[in-house]
């Protein structure tokens, strides 16, 4: 999702005779980081250590730490924790492996850590998940205008803007504020919508945010709600700065398909 913006700071800060140089440099960082990613998703349960994705993508530890940080938003183990927890979640909600074994088979070592963090970054116990996809009422869904907001900004302590869609759009589209650009774990404030245009999020601290938007097709399946997939659109805006209640600069998202380098939707949008 971030990768627009490294796009556009290598454009910037070059002489207009290097930019094709540039740009061909940009395409194989971004090859280089897709390459490792694919090589995460295939070796979950492996131990994979900066040096042999520095190794994937042919590059010096640090340099490529480096790129992948300027391409994706976060580190690339933050990344690959990030689809741990997300192909765990996946396999609690279509299999019936238990807790335990969904544990190693994501890359943990202890269950208990596993545990702890499926909890802080999805929003519910591992045990729970299962659960709450048999008991879910897509009515609930409302709930998150408790701490959300209406299309009314106040005067201060508010992030606003307009979702624009590439076509029509009919479903739930979620926007949330996070500290990193990756949606997991609690928004810091967010809303929802059921079509593009205009929105609005109050009561926002003083802070840097990310606003992260998902864009989901109305179903009559909860689980596409709980698993994004490929017809899932994403937006991305940030970071923003509200200081001293003011926000600087414009939230506007505009919403597209998934890429490669997009990181997972791991916090469940539902709840």
């Amino acid at each position: 999702m971030v990768e627009e913006g490294y796009m556009r700071m290598l454009q910037a800060a070059d002489p207009i005779e290097e930019i094709n140089g540039r740009e061909s440099t940009r395409a194989s960082h971004v090859m280089a980081v897709e390459r490792v990613i694919q090589t995460m998703r295939e070796q979950l349960q492996d131990a994979l250590l900066l040096e042999d994705m520095a190794d994937i993508a042919c590059l010096s530890p640090f340099y490529f730490n480096r790129i992948f940080h300027q391409v994706i938003g976060i580190p690339p183990g933050e990344f690959l924790s990030a689809l741990r927890l997300d192909t765990a979640k996946r396999l609690l909600l279509t299999t019936s492996l238990s807790v335990t074994d969904v544990c190693f088979e994501v890359g943990y070592n202890g269950l208990g850590s596993f545990t702890t963090r499926f909890t802080q970054l999805v929003g519910v116990p591992p045990r729970h998940l299962r659960y709450l996809v048999q008991n879910m009422n897509m009515d609930a869904k409302k709930s998150r205008q408790a701490y959300s907001t209406n299309l009314w900004p106040m005067l201060s302590h508010t992030v606003s803007g307009y979702v624009y869609a590439p076509g029509p759009f009919e479903g739930n589209i979620y926007l949330g504020l996070f500290p990193k650009p990756i949606p997991q774990g609690r928004p810091i404030r967010c809303t929802m919508l059921t079509t593009p245009g205009p929105y609005s999020i109050d009561r926002v601290p003083n802070g840097s945010y990310y606003l992260l938007c998902a864009a989901l097709p109305h179903s009559n399946d909860p689980l596409s709600y709980l698993l994004p997939d490929a017809t899932t659109q994403v937006a991305i805006s940030g970071p923003l700065i509200m200081e001293n209640g003011i926000l600087q600069g414009t939230a506007d998202v505009f919403l597209r398909s998934l890429r490669k380098t997009d990181p997972p939707i791991v916090t469940l949008l539902s709840l």
